[in-house]
């Protein structure tokens, strides 16, 4: 793929954890048959008076420095594209472990509505020109309203690195 313009929306720490190396998967409610989206910042944790409560103690900085998208006139900025590398499907007591993510393990129970987690494995890219879009509604996805290129893009993870997380997260 040349170019997309199909986002999944996230809070905006976690996404810049994503394109810092912080973190390689994402563990939702459901499963998704979109291969390939870039991340588009949202500020949904930021409204809640102790959001920091939900992030590792070691995180709580990268957090709170990361807490809001960056924003230009009334736009904000994509910068990574993921790739969904595979989706296990896991009871809520075998999460992975929390070297994977910035959460903290009792949030990620609270999020889980039901007994199953799905854990997206994220092979993220940082795109080669960061992009302003205007800012969108939608709950989980968005479309924007022209492709973004994809060429030149870099992975965040050496082949090494990513491939190790792939053969540990089942």
């Amino acid at each position: 793929m040349k170019s997309t313009n199909k986002c999944v929306k996230d809070w905006n720490a976690t996404i810049e954890a994503l394109g810092h190396g912080l973190q390689t998967i994402l563990i939702r409610n459901y499963k998704t048959r979109i291969n390939e989206f870039l991340l588009y910042p949202t500020v949904s944790y930021s409204l809640k008076k102790d959001y920091l409560n939900n992030f590792k103690d070691t995180a709580h900085i990268f957090v709170s420095k990361n807490t809001f998208p960056e924003k230009k006139d009334g736009k904000v900025i994509i910068k990574y594209l993921a790739k969904l590398e595979k989706i296990v499907e896991n009871p809520l007591s075998k999460i992975p472990s929390d070297e994977y993510y910035i959460w903290t393990r009792d949030h990620v129970k609270d999020y889980i509505k039901g007994k199953t987690a799905f854990i997206w494995v994220l092979r993220v890219y940082k795109l080669n020109k960061p992009y302003w879009t205007e800012q969108s509604g939608g709950i989980r996805y968005v479309n924007l309203k022209e492709d973004i290129s994809l060429e030149g893009i870099e992975p965040v993870l050496s082949d090494l690195e990513f491939n190790k997380v792939l053969e540990e997260i089942k």
